[in-house]
């Protein structure tokens, strides 16, 4: 039995693949970076408690966002190691994940990036990481995130730019109490997946001019303040948002010479299904 997971701030896809079947689990989302021992070790509780047979588990591959030192990559491989005792364990950033989903060749120079609740993305050469521009997280960066995205509303929201017809529409739809999403967001457990709980509402009023207008300049911001840094034109896009803005980043992206070559939802969900030919070197980023 093999397991192969995507695991972000919002949530972990838990790819349980034994011969030709996969099956699917999903679980709470694990950053390793802002998560301490004991959250990343209950998450992974509560998925092996879901497992039938954990004990037959001989490799798991682990896709994470967060993967950023030897003491966040120590917090993810201790939970698992506790849990699946005797698995081989392969760490790699969700970025590793996106470059071999995106260009499984994995030769030539490309950008693969990540658009779902934060951004990230890196510069590839023959599958090598070359330069990774630091996304900052959703106070310093992420920019076209969905994070990103639900900061940019709410801002506008509480000063009072959001049209009307928009703005009884999220009243509906959301508690937009100040004192409450104040709350969330600076002492809430997960900030960046409750600002980006606002961006599926967005995307389904794409034909309001003002959401259109945002959701360009959050991609936009993505483009100039990222993209155009690597002076490449291959850019692969995996995520949740980016794969639902594919239109809208490909038109505004011909504007500045780039080339959106393919977009992956999810980009573990395509290497459960080549499972059998998946490389065992670890690339780093």
């Amino acid at each position: 039995m093999v397991i192969i997971a995507d695991s972000g701030a919002t949530k972990t896809d838990w790819f349980v693949c034994s011969g030709e079947r996969c099956d699917i689990i999903r679980t709470e989302g694990i950053n390793a970076s802002t998560m301490d021992e004991e959250a990343v070790e209950s998450i992974v509780a509560r998925f092996a408690s879901r497992l039938h047979l954990p004990e037959n588990v001989k490799l798991i591959r682990f896709y994470g966002a967060g993967l950023l030192s030897k003491e966040s990559c120590g917090r993810v491989e201790q939970a698992l190691e506790r849990y699946f005792p005797g698995s081989k364990i392969v760490l790699k950033s969700d970025l590793g994940a996106a470059s071999e989903a995106l260009f499984p060749e994995q030769s030539g120079e490309y950008v693969a990036a990540i658009l779902g609740t934060g951004s990230n993305s890196c510069l590839y050469r023959d599958g090598i990481p070359v330069r990774n521009i630091r996304p900052g997280g959703f106070i310093l960066g992420d920019e076209g995130s969905g994070a990103s995205l639900g900061k940019l509303l709410l801002s506008d929201y509480f000063k009072g730019l959001v049209p009307e017809d928009l703005s009884k529409k999220m009243e509906e739809r959301f508690d937009l109490r100040y004192g409450v999403v104040v709350e969330q967001v600076y002492r809430g457990a997960a900030p960046s997946r409750y600002l980006a709980s606002f961006a599926p509402f967005l995307l389904e009023n794409l034909d309001n001019e003002y959401v259109l207008a945002l959701v360009e300049g959050n991609l936009r911001s993505f483009i100039e303040r990222v993209l155009v840094q690597y002076e490449c034109s291959r850019i692969g896009i995996a995520g949740g948002l980016g794969y639902a803005c594919k239109d809208i980043l490909s038109r505004l992206g011909a504007g500045y010479g780039l080339n959106f070559e393919r977009f992956v939802k999810s980009p573990v969900e395509v290497l459960a299904g080549q499972s059998g030919k998946m490389r065992e070197q670890n690339n780093g980023i």
